[in-house]
């Protein structure tokens, strides 16, 4: 919103933060493939073959792990669309911008 209470609407900022939010989303997806190489079944099986209860131990990890990684996947996912809504509402904006423009004179080549 402009100093003067008027709504303003500005592309460059929309775009600036869809690709800050799309790099975000990288980030999650990073970590989470990060995530599954370092706590997947293989590894937490390894890490607790020896306990004496490691059945039992080894079930609940691999469990716990597939919980957060299909939460890390959802914000992943939710994130990713977040940027993707942004650069769509960008894009009809900037359509709606030219349509108007055409309205109220401006040539659809850009001349006046």
């Amino acid at each position: 919103m402009a100093d003067d209470g008027i709504p303003y609407y500005e592309p460059e900022a929309i775009r600036t933060l869809a690709r800050k939010i799309e790099l975000y989303a990288y980030d999650l997806r990073a970590h989470l493939k990060e995530f599954k190489g370092k706590t997947g079944e293989e590894s937490i099986t390894d890490g607790f073959g020896v306990l004496t209860e490691s059945e039992e131990v080894t079930s609940a990890y691999v469990a716990y792990s597939a919980d957060v990684a299909s939460a890390m996947k959802a914000v992943h996912e939710h994130v990713d669309k977040i940027a993707d809504a942004l650069r769509k509402v960008n894009r009809d904006t900037e359509v709606t911008d030219d349509n108007l423009a055409v309205l109220f004179g401006k040539q659809a080549d850009g001349d006046r």
